[in-house]
């Protein structure tokens, strides 16, 4: 409710947040040196984190071999991290490219990692348009942000 009833500025998240160093207010929990691991603040499911170059592209054609390579380790992360705090059964992992192809912010390209539960999908988000998470940002970001540090 916080996001829906907040200012939206039309700066981009991915570029403005991490030199912000704000990071627990800002909810990334990882800064590397190509990409950083920010969460969705409107998220699918609980754990729903996000993965993207600092650099300001709307496509993966345009990433450099280096940033390709850390956005899949800090992938691969995600995944393990949200394993072993959560135990899903299972996860959604994507990349959408420009608005028609649902990309909330089309012009910085970033990685969803969504995890997925039997069951999660029920009749709130379809018949109520609502979505239920029984869990606050702040105790996501706290249970997350210590599997990211010794990276």
């Amino acid at each position: 409710m916080n996001y829906i009833l907040s200012d939206k500025s039309n700066d981009c998240i991915f570029c403005t947040l991490p030199p912000a160093k704000e990071d627990e207010k800002n909810f990334i929990l990882f800064q590397g040196s190509k990409c950083f691991v920010i969460m969705n603040i409107f998220p699918y499911n609980n754990g729903h984190l996000m993965v993207s170059p600092y650099r300001h592209i709307d496509c993966i054609t345009k990433f450099t071999p280096d940033e390709m390579s850390e956005l899949g380790v800090l992938t691969q992360k995600c995944v393990s991290a949200l394993r072993e705090v959560y135990e899903p059964n299972g996860f959604n992992l994507g990349i959408n490219l420009g608005k028609e192809g649902g990309a909330g912010f089309d012009e910085h390209v970033h990685n969803h990692i969504v995890p997925r539960w039997t069951g999660d999908t029920n009749f709130m988000p379809i018949l109520g348009e609502t979505k239920i998470h029984p869990e606050l940002l702040q105790e996501t970001y706290a249970r997350l942000s210590p599997l990211f540090k010794n990276l």
